[in-house]
């Protein structure tokens, strides 16, 4: 495990990777204001979670904070902020959840870890499997801002970040 991390005015990779709706996204190249939620996992019905994925303290919580920013989402659009998640998982199981849960904002995949490497983001392991450690970065320019790295209860991250973008933002 890394303990180097990103840090605001680190820069995003100059490097674009792929997206639910079908683009490919290179946050060094988008203008304004973007929130990357950095999340592990999202379960599907009937497939089972990764090993001891109950017992790894803050694993549990992707889908109610992917599915918080959904509702939200208008909210962040008044404020000129693109929202994105962001996880190892690939972009076929990604594009299932966004279907399901009708979610509003693409997802990224980085199985190739090339962004989390760029921004030596944590992960810890479940079973074989390695997956991003929760935080969420707010971007301008290119430019990280804003690092929420404790999120203890996932299903809020959208409005501290909503609330931190209304006296910040502009």
């Amino acid at each position: 495990m890394s303990f180097s991390v990103a840090r605001v005015t680190d820069w995003m990779p100059d490097i674009a990777i792929p997206a639910t709706d079908g683009s490919m996204v290179n946050p060094r190249t988008l203008n304004g204001l973007a929130v990357y939620i950095v999340y592990p996992y999202t379960g599907r019905p009937g497939v089972p979670d990764p090993p001891m994925w109950d017992d790894i303290p803050g694993a549990h919580g992707s889908t109610p904070q992917l599915r918080a920013y959904s509702k939200r989402y208008d909210d962040f659009r008044t404020l000129r902020t693109r929202v994105f998640g962001l996880s190892f998982q690939d972009n076929v199981w990604q594009r299932e959840f966004v279907d399901r849960n009708a979610l509003r904002f693409a997802l990224l995949s980085d199985q190739q870890r090339q962004w989390s490497t760029h921004l030596s983001l944590l992960t810890f392991k479940a079973g074989a499997q390695e997956f991003l450690r929760r935080r969420t970065l707010v971007v301008s320019d290119g430019k990280i801002v804003f690092v929420r790295d404790v999120i203890d209860e996932p299903h809020t991250d959208a409005d501290h970040l909503l609330a931190w973008l209304g006296v910040n933002a502009g």
